[in-house]
C-alpha cells in the first residue's frame, strides 16, 4: 500500500489533502510555521512574536546574537518544549494509582485522608473530634488523589490520561503541575465550604474537572470545534448533579479554578506573560486560602 507524505493527508471523500504535521503525520491540523510553513501540531508548535514556529525552526535561529535561552523552543504558554509531553501526566496517574492501592490494602487510611469539615470520630476510644477545621489541614491535599471505586479511578485516569497529556504539551510541565494542583485544592476547598462539616469526601475529581475547563479555553484560544469538549463537559455535569453521592462542590471548583487559571496562561502578553500567569495563580491560591480559612471561622 503506497504511503503519503507527512502533510500530505487526502481528506475522505476528496483530492484536497489535509495538512498533518511533520513530525506527527497521524495528527491532522490548519497550523503552520511562519518561517518554513511547514503544518505543526498544538504539541510541536513554538509561540512567535508573529504566529508560531516549529522547533526545528526555533533551533536554527539560535544563533541569531539572542541569549541562547531566547531561542530554545517554547510552548504556547511560554514553557520549555520537553522531550516526553507527557512525564507529569504520568507521574500523576502513577501518584493516583498507588494511592488508591494503600488504600485498598489498609482501608483504615481512607478515614484520614478524606476532606472532613468538623466532625466527632468515636474510635478509638474515648475518640476525637477531627477535621480540617481541627487543624488537619492535608485532609484539603490527600483527599485529591483518593478515589472510592475502581469505576470512579477509571473514568478519573482516562480523563487525566487524554486531558492532561494535550495541556502538559501546550502549557509546559510547572505550568500544567501548578494548573493540575490548584484545581484540586480550589475543588477541595470549595467542598469545605458547602458541604455539611461531618460528611467525609473524596476530591480527586476537582483536579480533572479543572482539565476540562483548561481544554475548552485552549481550544477555544487555538480555534479549534469546541463542541465535542463543551458536549463532554456537559455531559459530566449532568452526571455531577444527577448521581447520588457525588461531591458536586468539588467538581464546580475544580473547573471555575481550571477556567481562570487557563485564561492567565494562555492569553497572557508575551511581554509580561511570567508576571500575569504566576499572578492568575497566586489569586486562584489566595481566593482558596481565602474560603478555608473563612470555612473554620465559622466551624470553630
Amino acid at each position: 500500500m503506497d504511503q503519503q507524505p507527512p502533510g500530505d493527508r487526502a481528506a475522505a471523500g476528496s483530492g484536497v489533502p489535509t495538512p498533518t504535521c511533520y513530525r506527527h503525520p497521524d495528527r491532522e491540523t490548519g497550523i503552520s510555521c511562519t518561517r518554513c510553513e511547514r503544518p505543526v501540531c498544538p504539541e510541536c508548535m513554538v509561540s512567535a512574536s508573529v504566529g508560531f514556529q516549529c522547533p526545528d525552526c526555533v533551533r536554527e535561529g539560535s544563533g541569531t546574537g539572542h541569549h541562547p535561552a531566547a531561542s530554545r523552543p517554547r510552548t504556547l504558554a511560554g514553557g520549555s518544549v520537553a522531550a516526553d509531553p507527557r512525564l507529569v501526566t504520568k507521574i500523576l496517574l502513577g501518584i493516583n494509582l498507588a494511592v488508591f492501592l494503600l488504600v485498598t490494602v489498609r482501608p483504615g487510611l481512607v478515614g484520614d485522608l478524606t476532606l472532613l469539615g468538623r466532625a466527632w470520630d468515636p474510635s478509638p476510644p474515648p475518640g476525637s473530634v477531627e477535621g480540617v477545621a481541627e487543624g488537619q489541614w492535608y485532609r484539603l491535599v490527600t483527599s485529591m488523589f483518593l478515589h472510592q471505586e475502581v469505576v470512579h479511578l477509571g473514568f478519573n485516569m482516562l480523563g487525566l490520561w487524554w486531558l492532561g497529556g494535550q495541556l502538559e504539551a501546550a502549557l509546559g510541565r510547572s505550568r500544567y503541575l501548578a494548573l493540575y494542583l490548584l484545581s484540586g485544592f480550589a475543588g477541595s476547598a470549595l467542598t469545605y465550604l458547602i458541604a455539611a462539616q461531618n460528611q467525609p469526601s473524596l476530591g480527586a475529581s476537582g483536579a480533572v474537572y479543572g482539565l476540562f475547563g483548561a481544554t475548552a479555553v485552549l481550544m477555544r484560544r487555538m480555534n479549534y470545534d469546541m463542541r465535542p469538549v463543551l458536549v463532554l463537559l456537559a455531559l459530566n455535569l449532568v452526571f455531577t448533579f444527577t448521581w447520588g453521592g457525588i461531591a458536586w462542590e468539588a467538581h464546580v471548583g475544580g473547573l471555575i479554578a481550571g477556567v481562570a487559571i487557563a485564561v492567565g496562561m494562555v492569553h497572557a502578553p508575551r511581554e509580561r506573560r511570567t508576571a500575569v500567569q504566576t499572578g492568575t495563580c497566586a489569586l486562584v491560591l489566595l481566593a482558596s486560602l481565602g474560603i478555608v480559612v473563612v470555612r473554620t471561622l465559622a466551624l470553630t
